[in-house]
């Protein structure tokens, strides 16, 4: 089943054209991964799904305009965790967990036991309930990165949108981040995901959209778009692709390509 599509999307940033008529589908339970060269308009594609920045054509969630869903009612169904958030005020960190309970409670209502304890799961889930008193100003970026998964996970969104967020992590916090969020996938969410690691693209998510220029110019599954001839025309880089024995795709970059060199690349395979 379709959960989010986009139909001819565009937006404009300042006036200035950043995504150009894109046309995509995510199946709910899937995880979708977004890469492209820097400026390439992932993250722009990506907020604008979350209902963030505006944009003409259509983008449907659950079959309805996203720019008709109201903050609160978008925020029960997607939660988006950016590469960097600045935070303006200190929090402990339950306390910042604790915000991603907001979209389900009313204005007056108290938190209860009930979102105490999808706190402690979140943050026991991420490897950080040992921080649950300390203040979030005095984490490593690495670990607010983790602070910002556990309040998605309390926020209990179908859809989770990634930006880059293995951005601030060391390799182990890598791979067990990515694997809460495969957990997740697991249970039914659906993610979209950003990603400027290639190789972890392929080694997580189900299906890839490469973004070149504003435009959707590839899709399909990761063995299938993760191409040689892909990577010379849309990242300038001559590389060669292999599986690995445990079947993940490991690239190997072996020159970067001037356009001249990348239309070559192109045109001879």
């Amino acid at each position: 089943m379709t959960l989010l599509s986009g139909q001819q999307v565009c937006v404009k940033l300042g006036g200035t054209p950043i995504v150009h008529d894109v046309d995509f589908g995510v199946e709910a339970g899937s995880w979708t991964g977004l890469i492209g060269p820097n400026g390439s308009g992932k993250t722009t594609l990506l907020r604008a799904m979350s209902g963030l920045v505006p944009y003409t054509g259509s983008l449907q969630l659950d079959g309805r305009e996203v720019r008709t869903w109201s903050p609160r009612a978008l925020a029960r169904r997607m939660a988006f965790v950016r590469q960097s958030t600045p935070l303006s005020f200190d929090f402990r960190v339950d306390e910042l967990v604790m915000l991603g309970r907001a979209p389900h409670k009313g204005w007056l209502d108290s938190y209860a036991a009930s979102d105490r304890a999808y706190v402690r799961e979140a943050l026991a889930r991420v490897d950080l309930d040992n921080l649950a008193d300390r203040s979030v100003l005095s984490l490593s970026g690495g670990e607010r990165q983790r602070v910002f998964l556990a309040q998605a996970l309390v926020q209990q969104a179908d859809i989770l949108l990634l930006d880059e967020p293995t951005t601030h992590l060391d390799v182990h916090y890598q791979f067990a981040f990515l694997d809460v969020v495969r957990e997740m996938v697991a249970e039914g969410c659906t993610v979209i995901a950003v990603f400027h690691d290639l190789e972890l693209a392929a080694r997580h998510a189900d299906r890839l959209l490469v973004m070149h220029e504003g435009r959707l110019c590839h899709r399909g599954a990761p063995a299938n778009v993760l191409t040689p001839t892909m990577l010379a025309e849309v990242f300038r880089m001559k590389a060669a692709v292999e599986h690995t024995p445990d079947d993940d795709l490991a690239i190997r970059y072996k020159a970067s390509l001037s356009a001249n060199q990348r239309n070559g690349e192109r045109l001879t395979r």
